[in-house]
């Protein structure tokens, strides 16, 4: 079977899917308000996460072979996208997200029997075994991921964007030891090319992600890259997943430990995100989306290189490590001459 072809059907179901959607949405009132945090024109409808999920669903049972893993994910998605479309139409607590974020990570974690066993030899000199809490540490892991998806939601494009750099990493990496689960990847970068046809361009009904879109990438891209961590032939080792979502990784941990700082909840939604820094600063969209697309690229490169050539697992983290230090201090200096002016 040509590659490409199920790609250009994920990719045309996605422009289809969001065509029949948006009415929908519309009369249903899922779509997204402007306010304060929010500064764009009209009501956007939020089904974005919705034609992307329809768009995979369909094509992956159609190409991808099935099996009891596959079958179990699709049903967490599912859930996901779910809990996802009635905190957009909602509002749903902080609580009740976690909760049932909880409850998904459960089902997929204990549905599969697919787990972190290892975090690698990030010390060096022995490998880190999990044990147990390989289960409580992978449920960090996917709430982690989902939540800092959701947090980079707040520039068109940019979701999107930093998706389709995590995706064409993993694809990379799956399709170097596996068949079974590289092609799902490529799904997504189909499907995301067509949400992107609309929420980049004007001249089109701009639509958005949504809850529902970020929870789903978020849940599907730890959930991938569990599943390459823990094949007889791994895909990837614990500590590249961290380059693989770094520019995601390191805005949610940064804005959250100011928060923290700051005496408020770190769940309480704010503007001091990556993008609202350059929009602060009065970049233009279009150069904030190449700088932090361009960014997320060069780690996840970095990453994918250090997982070819089989860079050590304690340098692959100090590395990040320092990364993720110049990020913060950076971040932290811009955003205080930005607050003083």
């Amino acid at each position: 079977m040509d590659f490409w072809f199920p790609l250009s059907i994920t990719f045309i179901i996605s422009l289809v899917a969001i065509k029949v959607i948006n009415p929908i949405a519309v009369k249903t009132g899922l779509v997204d308000f402007p306010c304060d945090r929010k500064i764009h024109k009209g009501n956007i409808p939020l089904v974005g996460g919705i034609a992307i999920y329809l768009a995979v669903l369909i094509t992956s049972m159609l190409f991808i072979e099935h099996s009891r893993n596959l079958n179990i994910y699709l049903v967490a998605s599912a859930l996901v996208l779910f809990l996802g479309t009635l905190d957009d139409r909602y509002q749903l607590s902080v609580k009740i997200r976690l909760v049932a974020q909880v409850l998904v990570a459960s089902l997929v974690i204990f549905g599969t029997e697919i787990y972190l066993h290892s975090l690698g030899y990030i010390l060096g000199w022995f490998e880190l075994k999990l044990a147990g809490f390989g289960i409580v540490l992978t449920v960090i892991a996917i709430i982690a991921g989902i939540n800092a998806i959701n947090m980079m939601d707040g520039m068109d494009g940019l979701v999107g964007l930093l998706s389709v750099v995590a995706f064409t990493a993993l694809a990379f990496l799956l399709s170097r030891v596996t068949n079974a689960w590289y092609l799902l990847p490529f799904l997504f970068i189909a499907a995301l090319l067509g949400y992107l046809i609309f929420n980049l361009h004007s001249s089109v009904t701009k639509i958005f992600m949504g809850d529902s879109g970020n929870m789903l990438i978020g849940l599907t891209l730890v959930w991938l890259m569990v599943i390459g961590i823990e094949l007889d032939a791994p895909a990837l080792r614990p500590v590249t997943a961290l380059y693989i979502i770094a520019v995601p990784l390191m805005d949610m941990a940064t804005v959250i430990m100011r928060r923290v700082k700051s005496g408020v909840s770190p769940f309480q939604a704010d503007r001091q995100h990556l993008h609202h820094i350059f929009e602060a600063a009065g970049y233009s969209h279009r150069f904030s989306l190449i700088v932090i697309s361009s960014g997320a690229s060069i780690l996840a490169l970095l990453g994918c290189l250090a997982e070819v050539y089989a860079v050590a697992e304690w340098i692959m983290l100090v590395s990040f490590l320092l990364f993720f230090m110049c990020y913060s201090a950076i971040t932290k200096q811009v955003w205080k001459k930005l607050t003083k002016i």
